[in-house]
């Protein structure tokens, strides 16, 4: 889907392609990538780029194009293995053709369309877009951050009634989350240090770029916290896991010492030997009084030594 703006006043739609307006192109098809590359003679290379959901923050010049990818946060659906993830936005742009393509549709965009659309002021060129899109993702990291840790205090919630595998793995793939986000905010980071000496920077757009500067750390401090209090988290459960299963084996141990006596002396009244009381008519209550007598010394002793 494409989708045309001015961008000198305001943020209005086009009916069709004007120069220095921004091309919004969203989820494109064969078709679209044909017609972009045909129209304007993209390198074709930048669309397959863009299209890698691994693909790396970076930019890269090639016959008057420039190609910048950026990292944007993005959210699967909900039985995703892992919910929250990152995927590649790319900004293509040569003298008055400035493309944004994205091969999915983040509420990042739809936000951030919103947002200049109230602002009423537009793009004074392709730079100010540029940083402004570097700007709107940090952002939506810590929108995103918010949620991940509204549902890691849920999760430890329901482990603290229960321990259970669903829980567990909830908290795993968070995990993973927050490393596509970590990995993708200091990408974002390195490619904006870079940008500063690349492109035509006025003193507006420096004021920008500290601005990014700011959300880039804070969303990556953020992140480093909650990675560490979510493997924190992991580990303290871990942990107790591995105390229950030994409190069980232990008591299990226990029990299991405990019946071996009374096997012990039955087995010893039952051979088919002489052993005084095979014609005693109390031979059998005997036996028994043994059987729990030993027993509940066993007993008694591993209580003393809490065994069980």
């Amino acid at each position: 889907m494409k989708t045309y703006w001015n961008t000198t006043k305001g943020l209005t739609k086009l009916d069709e392609w004007q120069p220095n307006c921004w091309i919004q192109v969203t989820c494109p098809t064969d078709d679209d990538q044909r017609e972009l590359e045909k129209r304007f003679s993209i390198p074709d290379y930048f669309m397959s780029d863009i299209s890698d959901t691994d693909e790396r923050a970076r930019y890269e010049y090639d016959d008057g194009w420039m190609l910048i990818i950026l990292r944007i946060p993005y959210v699967k659906e909900i039985r995703s293995r892992t919910p929250y993830t990152t995927v590649p936005l790319g900004i293509i742009h040569k003298r008055d053709v400035t493309i944004t393509v994205c091969y999915y549709e983040t509420n990042m965009m739809i936000d951030f369309v919103s947002f200049q659309q109230k602002r009423g002021e537009g793009f004074t060129d392709y730079v100010d877009m540029t940083f402004r899109l570097f700007l709107s993702s940090a952002v939506w990291y810590l929108k995103r951050l918010k949620q991940i840790s509204s549902l890691i205090d849920k999760a430890k919630r329901n482990l603290d009634h229960d321990i259970n595998n669903e829980s567990l793995i909830g908290l795993s793939r968070l995990q993973d989350s927050l490393t596509y986000f970590i990995t993708s905010i200091r990408g974002n980071e390195n490619l904006l240090a870079k940008l500063k000496f690349k492109l035509q920077v006025d003193e507006l757009d420096a004021d920008l770029i500290e601005d990014v500067n700011i959300e880039m750390s804070q969303a990556r401090e953020t992140t480093n916290i909650y990675s560490d209090i979510l493997e924190s988290t992991m580990d303290t459960y871990s942990s107790i896991i591995n105390n229950n299963m030994n409190t069980v084996m232990r008591t299990l141990t226990s029990v299991s010492i405990m019946m071996m006596f009374p096997t012990l002396i039955a087995s010893l009244f039952g051979m088919n030997l002489i052993n005084g009381m095979e014609n005693n008519p109390v031979g059998f209550p005997i036996a028994m009084l043994i059987s729990v007598f030993v027993s509940a010394a066993i007993w008694w002793l591993f209580r003393h030594k809490r065994l069980i």
